[in-house]
């Protein structure tokens, strides 16, 4: 397009272009001007200069162009020359006094001269401060507000003159936009919303510019300039960009203004950074010095970096260029530029430089008109208060850079972001919440979210340190919140986010009580980025193996970090992992010691904890002689570690309960009976080896407990939950038999709760207290429901057999015994598979089971469980009667069957069953000392000799007469069983083959359809080619016949005629000749929607001569034309060179013409009498 217009793609001399557009500013102001002076001798010639050597006070000049009466332009050119020199206010007073001298002059002069003066003011408006801040050097000059009040005077004074003049309009546009630049943001939320004020303003200034371009027939470049500023102004960015480019179609050349620069700051704020750039980079070749696009350029690749990490190979790489290449070429081509001086501002205060950032910061907030350059320069004057503790500044200049953006719902981030940071130093927690919740209601900003969670978090860690009953559960759900959030922002492979360490320590600290698989994970993590922060140098040599390697490498990592994650795996209950992260750890300390870190740790603190740790992993994980030969290393080290003498009691105790375990319990508590650990492990003791009683006065156990409490510690949770568990046990015990033996035990068991409650009250996540009461509730109460609610809410806590063990008894009693049984097999698998109790409590469940569903296989199922418990146990002779009583209970259960529900089998087991039952009552009612009264289990013996013996050979009797009675039928019952079971196999193995049969034929229907459809392919495409066999033949004819065209009006004769071109019909007749439609070659066979058509037309007949391209009196005829049956009998086969050809005679008929031939009418000779022709080509007939 832009070499239509006599140049090259190019600007101002650029890429070959030898005219300047526009020109050049300033460059028609001559070196010199003359002034004619009148003298005695006559007027003579004074040269002034305007180069540099111009006058610095224009008094004497002004005096003499007065005097002279010198012309308006001689004005005008001196007071442009001082513009030239930098002199504005010099350039100013010059047209201040012509405007003067001109005051009774011609309405043009006065305007041309106050058109000048008002952009002068406008120039000087944009050199001028925005403000005047404190210690300002000259605090007579003027600010920005000053030059635009000036000139609207000056607007004014004009449009007083004529408010017509043209050049007012693009200078009152320009006025209305600097005006804009200075009025307030909106505070309001939204992308593009704007104070009511300045909008109207830009409707102002886009008015002027519309009255601009209409004065100048739509010619003013800018003016269209001003109607893209004001749009892009408006945040209408896809407006504004159209407008920019249709300048620049109109004006390639146009480079100063430059709308590249416009067109890529609309695409950038659009989100288009790379087309942006690509604009500029235009910019910056065709005009190599244009400071705007250098700063521009800068700022882009700035921008590429933020989004690469700092150890990014390309990250130096792009800050260098930016440096280098833009930014400081930029600067130093004008170093008042502010956005040069707040790009450069920021990148000094990434150095720290701020002696630089101070003055740089402070020009751009001076000198410009755009309020997001002005909030850059608060900011970092900002950043650098706050580097130097400066709280209050860093405030203040926090603050004002949000207030330039809009403050408030709208305002700058990074601003909020720092005023919060401030809040958070001055300690107002409050505050800055306040702030960084604001935040992200605007925008959610990752590092608010960062900090937000961790001041929620830092309030939990807080309550849990000093003990704190106030609820934290809300701010516990913050924190997780805004945490989870940041975690879930850095798997969005988009924002390419590096992990942060606190964050995920924060987390691992948050769920430890709640989630302690999700703590562990989240240290994990913290692991895998240690690991990847370890220098190559580092690793250590000669290993391959992964897992060796690691290993190695994890010995480089903060012991810290591995006896956390040691803890969550013992607590999991997986010891060797823990084994092994703790021996790791230990290793890691003896490292972390011998190396010359800035924060020195006490190795000997953490390897006394992890030692402890790793000998309760040994301990958990039944190696005692390993845990032992630990603690022995711990009391060697340390030998006033009294948990490690606790451990080596208790020990003692498993290894040896009878003698060296009880002598060394008794030890330790006579050293340490003041010591709360002590006395609860010597309770502990107690519980297990004193002796039952249902006195609570008399119990050795409460009287340690309370002893504990009275002397020691009367918070102490470990003995208050001991007297709610003796209180539990005596009240278990208890007798029922009258209402004064109720009402004791229910006052009993009152007292138990009130021991748990006022452990809750201490730790409100006490689970055993939890349990206690839950406990208390079932056995008095009977509340079955609450009780289920604690026991799986301690579930979820407490990890130990005794919480499946409650919640199956409670399932149990609410007679939800497949639960029940779920629960006490639950406990089995907690290392217990041998427990006799739990498996007593499942023969238990069993039977019940059976009794209520009349189940003989839950019958037997419960007589499984119960011999399993003897024989763990074979002493214990409660289980022995367990065993015979569920052997009664079958015996029963096989009676009151029918035939028809029980077999020969089961009678006859049921019956030794039942002989085993009544030898083992018998024995159990001479024991001394038997579960329940003699008397009763001797009556159960009796029963079983007299009444169920006899019942049971009844039974026997009556099975074997039914089976044999029924053994025809039930071989006719079986067989035709299995026939139909056969049966049914048949009919699916059919249904079976009629599935695959159908799959078969769908797949050949499917291949048969596909090479159908193959074959037609085949065939279109065969199709297709004859057709393009034609259309190329006919093209080759048709340009043949415009390679030979017919010389005047004669037709030439062919000697042989082909049957496509013969027609039939007289040649006298009066009407019209019919022509034969052949078939073309390659078209056999094929029908008429198949065969090839050329598109044709029908044109109307007109009397009148055509005017245009088409032309419906031409007659175009050549070689192959079917003109020949018009012509006389007798002419036929005369010469084709003879004259006395006969005219075509005219016919009334329409002309057809194929619409490929419309470009060959415009030079065919018209026909006679304007009659139409028919136009008769090879391709009609074809």
């Amino acid at each position: 397009m832009a070499t239509a217009h006599g140049r090259a793609n190019g600007a101002n001399g650029l890429n070959g272009s030898e005219v300047s557009f526009p020109p050049a500013r300033y460059s028609k102001v001559p070196p010199t001007i003359t002034v004619a002076v009148a003298e005695v001798d006559g007027p003579i010639d004074v040269e002034i200069a305007l180069d540099d050597d111009i006058q610095d006070d224009p008094t004497e000049l002004c005096t003499l162009l007065e005097n002279e009466h010198s012309a308006k332009s001689m004005w005008v050119t001196v007071a442009i020359a001082y513009a030239k020199h930098k002199k504005l206010d010099v350039a100013i007073e010059v047209l201040t006094k012509s405007n003067i001298v001109f005051a009774r002059g011609r309405a043009d002069d006065r305007l041309s001269i106050l058109n000048g003066l008002c952009w002068l003011y406008l120039l000087k408006c944009r050199e001028a401060p925005r403000m005047k801040i404190d210690g300002q050097v000259n605090p007579e000059s003027r600010t920005k507000e000053f030059y635009i009040q000036a000139a609207t005077s000056v607007l004014n004074d004009a449009s007083r003159i004529s408010p017509s003049y043209p050049p007012l309009f693009l200078a009152r546009g320009v006025l209305y936009l600097l005006r804009s630049s200075l009025q307030a943001p909106s505070t309001s939320a939204g992308t593009n919303q704007m104070s009511s004020e300045r909008m109207e303003t830009l409707k102002q200034a886009a008015k002027c510019f519309e009255d601009a371009l209409r004065t100048s027939g739509g010619k003013n470049l800018m003016a269209k300039m001003g109607k893209a500023r004001v749009s892009y102004s408006m945040g209408k960015y896809a407006e504004a960009l159209k407008a920019y480019q249709n300048v620049l179609e109109s004006s390639p050349e146009l480079i100063d203004p430059d709308p590249r620069i416009g067109i890529g700051c609309c695409f950038w704020q659009l989100g288009f950074k790379d087309d942006a750039a690509a604009a500029w980079q235009r910019s910056l070749d065709l005009n190599p010095t244009s400071k705007v696009a250098l700063i521009l350029m800068g700022v882009y690749n700035l921008h590429l970096t933020a989004q690469l990490p700092p150890s990014d190979p390309n990250f130096l790489s792009l800050v260098k260029k930016a440096l280098t290449q833009y930014i400081t070429p930029s600067f130093q081509q004008d170093n008042s530029y502010p956005l040069s001086c707040a790009t450069l501002g920021g990148w000094y205060v990434v150095r720290k430089a701020f002696d630089n950032v101070e003055k740089l910061s402070r020009r751009a907030i001076e000198l410009t008109d755009v309020g997001a350059v002005a909030s850059d320069g608060w900011y970092q004057l900002a950043r650098k208060e706050h580097h130097e503790d400066n709280t209050a500044k860093a405030i203040d200049y926090y603050t004002k850079a949000d207030q330039a953006r809009g403050g408030d719902d709208r305002g700058y981030i990074p601003a909020k972001f720092g005023s919060a940071q401030m809040r958070v130093l001055m300690q107002d927690y409050d505050g800055a919440k306040f702030r960084l919740e604001k935040i992200l209601q605007q925008q959610p900003t990752l590092e608010a979210q960062i900090l937000l969670g961790t001041l929620y978090a830092e309030d939990v860690f807080a309550a849990q340190a000093s003990n704190s009953q106030e609820d934290k559960s809300g701010e516990l759900k913050k924190a997780l919140k805004y945490l989870e959030d940041v975690t879930k922002a850095w798997k969005d492979p988009k924002r390419n986010l590096s992990p942060d360490q606190s964050v995920l320590l924060n987390l691992a600290r948050l769920y430890e009580t709640d989630h302690p698989d999700k703590s562990l994970k989240c240290l994990e993590e913290v692991e895998q980025l240690e690991l990847a922060a370890i220098p190559e140098d580092d690793y250590p040599e000669d290993i391959e193996d992964e897992g060796l390697l690691k290993d190695a490498l994890r010995e480089l990592l903060p012991p810290q970090l591995l006896n956390n994650m040691g803890c969550f795996q013992y607590q999991a209950g997986k010891y060797p992992e823990a084994r092994l992260l703790f021996q790791t750890a230990l290793n890691a300390s003896v490292k972390a010691s011998s190396r010359d870190d800035d924060e020195p740790i006490d190795t000997d603190a953490l390897v006394t904890s992890i030692s402890y740790n790793l000998g309760r992993t040994y301990e958990a994980d039944n190696l005692l002689d390993d845990a032992k030969g630990v603690f022995e290393g711990l009391l060697n080290r340390q030998p006033g570690y009294i948990d490690a003498r606790i451990r080596l009691a208790y020990i003692a105790l498993r290894q040896s309960p009878n003698d060296a375990g009880p002598v060394a319990v008794s030890k330790l508590f006579k050293e340490n009976d003041d010591n709360v650990e002590v006395r609860a492990l010597y309770g502990w003791y107690i519980s297990r080896s004193k002796k039952k009683t249902l006195s609570f006065a008399e119990d050795q156990e409460q009287r340690h407990y309370k002893h504990t409490l009275q002397k020691f510690d009367k918070h102490d949770r470990y003995s208050l939950t001991g007297m709610g568990n003796i209180s539990l046990t005596i009240a278990r015990e208890m007798r029922r038999d009258t209402e004064q033996d109720k009402e004791k035990r229910r006052k009993t068991y009152e007292r138990a709760i009130e021991f748990f409650d006022k452990v809750l009250q201490l730790d409100p996540k006490n689970a055993y207290a939890a349990q206690g009461i839950a406990i208390a509730l079932v056995e008095d109460k009977k509340d079955y429901n609450t009780a289920l609610q604690i026991f799986t809410k301690v579930k979820e806590t407490l990890k130990d057999y005794t919480v499946y063990m409650n919640l199956g008894h409670t399932f149990c009693e609410v007679k939800q015994y497949a639960k029940a049984i779920e629960h006490y097999e639950a406990a089995l698998k907690q290392d217990k598979a041998r427990d006799p109790t739990i498996l007593a409590c499942l023969g238990r469940v069993w039977l019940l089971r059976g009794k209520l569903e009349k189940s003989l296989p839950a019958m037997k199922t419960a007589l499984e469980y119960s011999q399993q418990a003897l024989g763990v146990a074979p002493d214990q002779i409660h289980f022995k009667f367990n065993v015979a009583f569920v052997q009664i209970q079958i015996a029963q259960l096989i009676h009151s069957l029918q035939d028809s529900q029980r077999t020969l089998d089961e009678v006859q087991a049921a019956a030794v069953g039942l002989e085993e039952a009544i030898e083992s009552f018998s024995a159990i009612a001479k024991s001394p000392f038997p579960p329940f009264p003699k008397n009763d289990i001797e009556q159960r013996a009796n029963m079983g000799r007299n009444t169920m013996r006899k019942q049971l050979e009844r039974a026997l009797q009556s099975q074997q007469k039914h089976e044999e009675q029924n053994a025809t039928k039930l071989q006719t019952a079986r067989e035709l069983r299995e026939a139909e079971m056969k049966k049914r196999e048949e009919a699916k193995q059919k249904e079976a083959e009629a599935e695959k049969e159908r799959k078969q034929k769908l797949i050949e229907e499917r291949q048969r359809l596909q090479e159908r459809d193959r074959e037609y392919m085949e065939r279109r495409a065969e199709e297709d080619r004859r057709r393009q066999e034609l259309i190329d033949d006919t093209e080759m004819r048709r340009s043949e016949r415009r390679a030979n065209p017919k010389k005047g009006g004669k037709r030439k004769k062919k000697s042989e005629m082909d049957d496509s071109e013969t027609e039939g019909g007289d040649s006298d007749g009066g009407e019209r000749p019919r022509r034969r439609r052949t078939t073309a070659s390659g078209t056999e066979g094929l029908t008429d929607e198949e065969r090839p058509r050329t598109k044709k037309r029908k044109l109307e007949r007109k009397n009148k001569e055509p005017v245009g391209k088409f032309k419906s009196a031409a007659l175009i005829v050549d070689s192959d034309s079917e003109g020949e049956p018009d012509l006389p009998a007798d002419e036929r086969g005369a010469d084709s060179g003879e004259e006395g050809v006969a005219a075509p005679r005219p016919r009334k008929a329409a002309r057809v013409i194929s619409e490929d031939e419309d470009d060959e009418e415009a030079g065919s000779p018209k026909a006679p009498n304007g009659a139409d022709v028919a136009m008769d080509d090879e391709e009609e007939d074809e």
